[in-house]
């Protein structure tokens, strides 16, 4: 019988499926036993392989053991010798306390047995000196009592003599030093002062308060004094002097006290006399011209100071005060050649006690510079010296010199003293000073100072000796009624501070000018 297709071929399938089947089980069978052969195989050589790290780990650990054993007796090794020797130090650090104990030891007992042997010692000194004490309390006791004094009574007398001996032994030894000291200073002193002056020989000239101008005739006399007395009344207004003309045949004699003035009239009447014209306008020009001459003198004469002194750097207003000393006199000696003299004196001084030589020669030459202002300014000439040094920015030393060479400071330098003696030698001279005439320029002086001291007065001028005063007031300041009462002022006062023989004139002139010009 034929069997339909549908079921052959589901008879088909499930026979391919049953054979699929068992062929699956095969291969999966195969592929088992296969993966079995493989993993006994790798469990095999895994096993190998920790059986081969098992033995090469035991082998390490075995050699690290024995490298640590090894390791731990080299170490065991050194530290039983480091502690052996310690312990060796040890022994030697405990022999050694030992020794220096038992050295202690043996040195506390000596100074235990000598302090001992010293308080007994002590004791022994203490109780002798009691028992000397004891003995010198009896001897003083009885010396006491055979002396009738008591201790402090006996010292007093022994200190008093030894005293007194000590003081005159003292006293003979000072006084014999003083007089040897005084001996070798004043030769000393002697033969520095003679060497100087020996070296230093300078003239002196006395100067006067006139001056002579020469006439070529007697008729010039007339021609000075011009009509009714203008002329000669102009040249003695102008400056300051007095003119005197008496019978004295071809002459003229100016009188006045300041030598500057008079310098500037005998001057004024040569160039007068020299020009022969001579009327009050013509004066007034030649005293300006005069003046101006004498000032350029003064000046000259500063520098050829300075230069014969042999001094630099000054400044030029103090070779103009030194050219002004030129017409100032002190007790008759002229002051600039004093001041020159003063500055050699001190130079040759200095170079004998080792001073400074150039110093010293500038302090002597300058000593005397305030007489160049002391008309001008208040003061004496020693303060204005001071004034102007300082002003001129002069040494200290040299200041200092200035202000003690007449005493009014206390000296405190060597070159102080250098001036001092250098200004006594050359004003002791024989004939150097005539002190009259100092006295009498003086007196000048202090007329002229109480007559400008009014308010008012323009100039004033101390004339015929002293024996009149000229006083020019200010027009503007000063009226015709007023005048008469200055004049009684003035006298007032003259007589009141001024010492003087005689009667002094006290001359009033009050004048009024106009001037122009045609041009």
């Amino acid at each position: 019988m034929t069997l339909p297709l549908w079921q052959v071929a589901l008879v088909v399938l499930i026979v391919s499926v049953v054979a699929g089947l068992i062929c699956f089980k095969l291969g999966e069978s195969y592929r088992r036993r296969t993966a079995e052969r493989k993993i006994g195989s790798a469990e095999d050589e895994a096993k190998r392989i920790i059986n081969d790290a098992i033995k090469s780990a035991e082998q390490k650990r075995k050699e690290t053991l024995l490298e640590a054993k090894d390791e731990i007796f080299k170490l065991k090794a050194e530290g039983d010798k480091e502690l052996k020797e310690r312990r060796n130090e040890v022994s030697r650090q405990e022999r050694r306390l030992n020794q220096k104990e038992e050295n202690l030891d043996k040195k506390t007992e000596a100074l235990e047995k000598k302090d001992a042997d010293m308080k007994q010692k002590e004791l022994l000194i203490a109780a002798r000196l009691d028992e000397v004490e004891q003995i010198k309390q009896r001897q003083l006791d009885k010396l006491e009592s055979i002396s009738g004094l008591s201790q402090e009574a006996a010292k007093g007398i022994i200190l008093q003599r030894l005293d007194e001996q000590l003081t005159h032994e003292k006293a003979v030894k000072i006084n014999s030093y003083e007089t040897q000291l005084k001996e070798e200073s004043d030769e000393i002193a002697r033969n520095l002062l003679t060497q100087a002056i020996a070296r230093c020989a300078a003239d002196h000239s006395r100067e006067a308060v006139v001056s002579v101008v020469p006439l070529p005739s007697d008729e010039m006399k007339g021609r000075i004094i011009g009509r009714e007395g203008r002329n000669i009344r102009a040249l003695e207004n102008a400056t300051g002097v007095d003119l005197i003309i008496d019978d004295t045949p071809e002459a003229i004699t100016i009188s006045s006290f300041d030598p500057i003035r008079r310098e500037v009239a005998r001057q004024t009447l040569e160039k007068l006399i020299s020009d022969g014209r001579i009327h009050p306008a013509r004066i007034e020009e030649t005293v300006e011209k005069a003046r101006r001459e004498v000032d350029i003198t003064i000046k000259k004469e500063g520098e050829r100071a300075v230069m014969e002194a042999g001094i630099h750097g000054l400044h030029p207003e103090m070779v103009k005060l030194l050219g002004r000393l030129k017409y100032r006199t002190s007790y008759g000696q002229n002051v600039l050649k004093h001041s020159l003299e003063v500055s050699f004196l001190s130079g040759l001084l200095a170079s004998e006690l080792g001073v400074d030589v150039a110093l010293a020669k500038r302090a002597g030459l300058l000593h005397d510079i305030g007489k160049g202002l002391d008309h001008e300014y208040e003061g004496t000439h020693v303060t204005i010296g001071v004034e102007m040094a300082k002003k001129y920015k002069e040494p200290a030393a040299v200041i200092h010199a200035i202000h003690a060479h007449h005493n009014d400071v206390e000296p405190q330098t060597p070159l102080a003293f250098i001036v001092m003696a250098a200004d006594a030698i050359s004003a002791a001279r024989p004939g150097a000073r005539r002190e009259n005439l100092e006295n009498y320029i003086k007196r000048l002086e202090k007329l002229e100072e109480i007559s400008n001291s009014f308010a008012g007065v323009e100039t004033s001028y101390a004339v015929q000796a002293g024996r009149e005063v000229r006083i020019m007031v200010k027009p503007e300041a000063v009226n015709d009624d007023q005048i008469v009462i200055l004049a009684r002022d003035i006298v007032s006062k003259i007589e009141n501070e001024l010492d003087y023989p005689g009667q002094i004139k006290v001359n009033v002139i009050r004048e009024s000018r106009a001037v122009d010009y045609a041009k």
